[in-house]
């Protein structure tokens, strides 16, 4: 059967699709071009016309993946309900506990970053958009009284890095700590760093 002829921008996307999947089997450094075209049943030929080179598909198979959890992430910060209940929710889905997907593919990311200045670029700026919302919705609950967090864009890289510290080890030692474990250090260090008692932070968002 002939293949559907697709747009350019249904295209690309077909091909960022089949470039995740190929990545989350087989690591940002062992995947081909030659395995995302094999994947779809096209030619590497293709997949080089749209992307040119390993390094621009895997930077933008990246960015395919992490966008849909930025989406996520901004619709639970944009709920209309105090920002504390906001900040919880999107903690703890953000946690290695939760339901945020792609935990291996961002470690995979970091690692090769190292050596790569363009993958090191896009995950940098991906990074500091999660970051950055964190931020706004922390200094909105501190303008209003909610908590008394002196330093809204210091919490958000302080938490961030707790919960990337964590979810390396729970994916790479996946089940040395139970999810109720995690979930409550994610409270504690949420709670921590916003000002509360811990006993505020469950109390009040429930």
């Amino acid at each position: 059967m002939a293949r559907v002829r697709l747009s350019v921008a249904e295209r690309r996307e077909e091909l960022l699709s089949a470039a995740v999947e190929q990545i989350e089997e087989r690591g940002v450094a062992a995947v081909r071009i030659a395995d995302v075209a094999a994947a779809l049943g096209v030619s590497s030929a293709l997949v080089l016309y749209h992307f040119s080179t390993k390094e621009k598909l895997v930077a933008a198979a990246f960015t395919h993946a992490a966008d849909a959890d930025l989406a996520h992430l901004r619709k639970l910060l944009g709920r209309r309900t105090s920002a504390l209940r906001r900040l919880r929710a999107a903690v703890r889905w953000y946690a290695p506990t939760g339901q945020a997907k792609g935990w291996r593919l961002w470690i995979d990311a970091w690692a090769v970053s190292l050596r790569e200045p363009a993958l090191r670029d896009v995950s940098r700026a991906l990074d500091q958009q999660w970051k950055s919302a964190l931020t706004e919705v922390i200094a909105e609950g501190a303008a209003a009284g909610e908590f008394p967090c002196p330093d809204p864009a210091a919490a958000a890289w302080r938490l961030t890095a707790f919960l990337d510290g964590l979810a390396v080890q729970m994916t790479s030692y996946a089940g040395t700590l139970t999810r109720a474990a995690m979930l409550q250090w994610t409270d504690e260090a949420l709670a921590r760093e916003l000002g509360i008692e811990h006993a505020a932070l469950t109390a009040t968002a429930r």
